[in-house]
């Protein structure tokens, strides 16, 4: 069974550690970087309410369904944003990943990439996972995009899902990864970082 503990982990170029109220002005740079909110299918905090955001997730985690990290850029400690495991169900070994949005000038670089890598790494190989899961919103088409290039596959849409902030409803997309199809999706990754950019 599934025990999500606190942990860091780390790989250049990042470092993702349990989120907490410390992190609260380098989100807000992160979050400024792009103003990120205004964006209707993304969690992204405005900056006032970033605070509140983050008291959100230490709730969750301590309630126990979501683990929330904070990521780090390693070479600077410049906060870079956010991600989650969360809907952790131990009693069949399954999670998923999100909450996860990154400043402007981390997005479409290796960030992502290695930050889901360690993700995943700790997910399959140390907690034991026997699946992982994605949702996204139905019009956040970088993210399904991001999703599928890590190698996940397609599970389907639930309409009529899921508030999003500005009150609409939207249609949720979800994917996942099996402990199976692991291994040949870590060499992906791995492909990935290690090729010339």
């Amino acid at each position: 069974m599934i025990n999500v503990q606190a942990v860091t982990l780390e790989r250049a170029p990042v470092r993702l550690e349990p989120l907490g109220l410390e992190h609260e002005e380098g989100l807000k740079r992160a979050a400024a970087d792009g103003e990120l909110w205004n964006l209707r299918f993304t969690s992204v905090p405005e900056p006032a309410n970033t605070r509140a955001y983050i008291e959100a997730a230490l709730s969750h985690r301590e309630a126990g369904h979501r683990f929330p990290f904070v990521v780090i850029e390693s070479a600077t400690g410049e906060v870079l944003g956010s991600t989650s495991y969360h809907d952790i169900v131990p009693a069949v070994d399954r999670l998923e990943i999100g909450w996860t949005w990154y400043a402007r000038r981390a997005q479409r670089t290796a960030v992502n990439t290695t930050a889901k890598l360690l993700l995943l790494t700790h997910a399959f190989d140390t907690l034991g996972a026997k699946l992982v899961g994605w949702r996204t919103d139905n019009y956040n088409f970088a993210s399904q995009r991001a999703i599928e290039r890590l190698g996940a596959k397609k599970d389907g849409v639930l309409r009529h899902h899921a508030l999003r902030r500005d009150g609409t409803v939207r249609d949720t997309v979800m994917y996942s990864l099996t402990a199976g199809e692991w291994p040949e999706v870590r060499a992906h990754l791995e492909w990935q970082l290690a090729r010339p950019r």
